[in-house]
């Protein structure tokens, strides 16, 4: 059985972090091994919140304890989202060191979370430096959404062309997979919203509607699907159509509810057989 390693944030309630990838990837017969780096009782863009944010030594703790079972040979995937800090960002990549060293098969996907359009950074000042210096070299795969791109680049990019060579540029950083989430180009409807994947052998986009409404998390569940998907197929153009069907069925089915959570627990069968399909073209 296909296993991940993921390290997260968590919340009691609403869904963001492992509280967003957990319950889907396990949905989609994935086993889930969640580490958490906080555990608070929602996510902080209600701007009150309560709960621990866990030390990074307590968090190391926590994967020692999984590889004193002697079970890290089993993991194929390490996930990884917000960091809140060098020194967990510095726990992950310890894990990932030994998770690889248990299981050289394992690959890495991260999910460098540190701003977006609109918002700008909302990290904490040297995070995203340390993301770009030192986290996203180690990954196999890495999902930044198109601000985090041009961040992590040193680029402003407006065109598909553009953002297509921006992907292949963090590609040389380390990682082998881009997916650009949130793409936003000049010639992108007003409407319409893409996600691009971008590997050697050639970059793939899916254009969804544009859904007018907020969804904290769906990052987290972007991310997640695509690993997911990835680690089924071996394909990133399949992974990505499949994760993009995933995603815009269960944030239609939250915009439709009313609710400003994501609803996965009704929108669940929407992870395994999503309602919305969409077209995957080559463009590169």
């Amino acid at each position: 059985m296909t296993t991940i390693l993921s390290i997260q944030s968590s919340v009691a309630y609403g869904h963001v972090g492992n509280s967003a990838a957990t319950f889907p990837l396990m949905r989609s017969g994935i086993e889930v091994w969640p580490v958490l780096t906080v555990h608070f009782s929602n996510h902080t863009g209600y701007g009150h919140w309560r709960g621990p944010l866990l030390d990074a030594a307590d968090v190391a703790e926590v994967v020692r304890g999984i590889d004193d079972r002697g079970v890290l040979g089993r993991v194929d995937a390490v996930l990884s989202g917000y960091q809140g800090g060098e020194a967990v960002g510095a726990v992950v990549l310890e894990a990932v060191a030994l998770v690889k060293e248990r299981s050289p098969k394992a690959i890495y996907c991260c999910d460098p979370v540190m701003g977006d359009v609109g918002r700008g950074f909302f990290v904490r000042p040297g995070i995203p430096e340390y993301m770009r210096d030192q986290v996203v070299p180690k990954a196999q795969i890495v999902t930044p959404n198109h601000f985090e791109l041009d961040f992590l680049t040193g680029r402003e990019t407006h065109t598909l062309d553009e953002v297509i060579e921006a992907a292949h540029a963090l590609r040389t950083l380390g990682p082998e997979i881009v997916l650009v989430t949130s793409v936003v180009v000049d010639t992108t409807a007003s409407d319409e919203l893409t996600m691009l994947a971008v590997t050697e052998e050639g970059a793939w986009q899916v254009v969804t509607p544009l859904l007018e409404h907020t969804f904290t998390g769906s990052g987290d569940l972007t991310a997640a699907m695509f690993l997911a998907h990835y680690l089924r197929t071996g394909s990133a153009a399949q992974a990505v159509g499949q994760t993009a069907d995933i995603v815009y069925s269960v944030l239609k089915q939250t915009a439709d509810s009313g609710q400003s959570e994501l609803q996965l627990v009704e929108a669940q069968d929407e992870i395994v057989a999503p309602t919305y399909h969409f077209d995957v073209h080559q463009v590169r």
